[in-house]
């Protein structure tokens, strides 16, 4: 009785399934924008049904390419697909372009592995000149490094820089200046409205401004005066909408500062 033994064979190692798909392409000699699915699947087929069944993890890639393959080979067998432009779908457009961009990367990877090897076999050789001569630099010549250059021609650059500059500055904002804060409490400004009630009977609300301007401080005097119209220290009048107020002293303006803390006047 005869016994046949196996011979064992090496596959070739593909760094995965895309890496085998080309290299089925180049050995069958097709175009890689017009793949034969069927034949190229049933060679891939063959590849893995070969493959020792150890590793899952690398067997697991390879299989799910090989149902990818399978499935682009059903759908070439039905009727094409029209997408949105009334063009014909491609089921293995998709594929086609993974392999492409694989098979760039790929040989960009060999190139940088060359010039790797190269580079391991070039040799330096150290720096032999003493520190005196590698340290020396030539003089420098200043005329001529000046050349024609004058000090009316200095001027005149730096008088073409400065005048750029200029023109870089915003006209508006660049006159803008710094806004400070009024620092008006209506307490102090109660005091000086005390003062001045204690002078004057009548008089209108512009005057009480002329020697306090600015927004805050026409905003502070406005809410003491109604406050003092409140607590019936003043009364008002006005002719007209646009006309000035009237202001008239009714109580004296003495007992102002006794009443603060009996209304709560003054307080923030």
């Amino acid at each position: 009785m005869e016994l046949c033994m196996g011979i064992p064979v090496k596959l070739q190692v593909f760094e995965g399934p895309l890496d085998l798909l080309l290299h089925l392409i180049d050995k069958n000699k097709v175009n890689i924008y017009d793949i034969p699915i069927a034949m190229i699947a049933e060679q891939y087929m063959e590849y893995v049904n070969q493959m020792d069944k150890e590793d899952l993890n690398v067997v697991s890639e390879f299989l799910v390419m090989a149902a990818t393959l399978l499935d682009i080979k059903s759908r070439m067998l039905l009727p094409k697909e029209v997408n949105g432009d009334g063009e014909e779908e491609d089921p293995r457009q998709e594929l086609v372009e993974q392999l492409l961009q694989y098979k760039m990367f790929k040989y960009a990877s060999l190139e940088l592995k060359d010039r790797q090897v190269d580079a391991q076999r070039s040799m330096y050789r150290p720096s032999t000149l003493p520190p005196e001569v590698a340290g020396y630099r030539p003089p420098v010549n200043l005329e001529e490094l000046v050349g024609d250059m004058t000090l009316a021609r200095l001027n005149s650059i730096f008088q073409d820089v400065m005048k750029r500059q200029e023109e870089k500055i915003d006209p508006i904002r660049s006159k803008f200046g710094r806004i400070k804060k009024e620092e008006v409490s209506v307490e102090d400004r109660l005091v000086e409205v005390k003062s001045f009630l204690m002078k004057h009977e009548k008089f209108s609300f512009r005057q009480l401004l002329t020697d306090r301007p600015g927004k805050i401080s026409t905003i502070v005097t406005f809410l003491v005066v109604l406050e003092l119209i409140k607590t019936g220290f003043l009364s008002v009048e006005q002719d007209g909408i646009m006309s000035d107020i009237q202001l008239t002293v009714k109580n004296d303006p003495a007992m102002i500062g006794s009443m603060e803390d009996e209304d709560g006047f003054g307080e923030n």
